[in-house]
């Protein structure tokens, strides 16, 4: 059977290629999908990504991750430095959760260098753009199948 990860994405994270590609890159939030979904295929993961700009339907995704899916990637966008909504969800949620960033929020803006879902994910990984989508379902992989073994 094929485990299930969520990609779940937040605010304006749907202008990338678009919104400072000096920072985010020049790949849209489609490109990293696709790329996401066959790395995904490749490892026996079925990927569920989605993005909005709205915190609920974040939150309602990661609530629908409890029931259906093993593991979650997160990009919180913005709601990373401020949703204690959002964290609370992720830590009602089981299975192994991954943070991605683009940018390293590490050398960026000082607001920017707390992030609420770090403390409910087992690892971050910023700074390496669209990649840091790739390692994370590496990463994921590994668990899930730990788990299950």
């Amino acid at each position: 059977m094929t485990a299930t990860v969520f990609v779940i994405n937040g605010p304006n994270l749907n202008l990338l290629g678009e919104r400072e590609p000096e920072i985010y890159g020049r790949e849209t939030l489609a490109d990293i999908e696709a790329a996401a979904v066959a790395h995904g295929a490749a490892l026996g993961l079925s990927v569920f990504f989605r993005q909005s700009n709205h915190e609920g339907d974040l939150i309602d995704w990661v609530h629908q991750g409890r029931r259906e899916a093993a593991g979650l990637i997160v990009n919180a966008g913005g709601l990373t430095h401020t949703s204690v909504a959002l964290l609370d969800a992720l830590n009602a949620f089981a299975g192994p959760i991954v943070e991605v960033h683009l940018s390293n929020i590490h050398r960026r803006e000082s607001f920017r260098h707390h992030s609420y879902v770090a403390s409910a994910a087992l690892g971050s990984i910023c700074g390496l753009g669209s990649h840091g989508y790739l390692l994370a379902l590496d990463a994921l992989a590994k668990i899930i199948d730990r788990t299950h073994a």
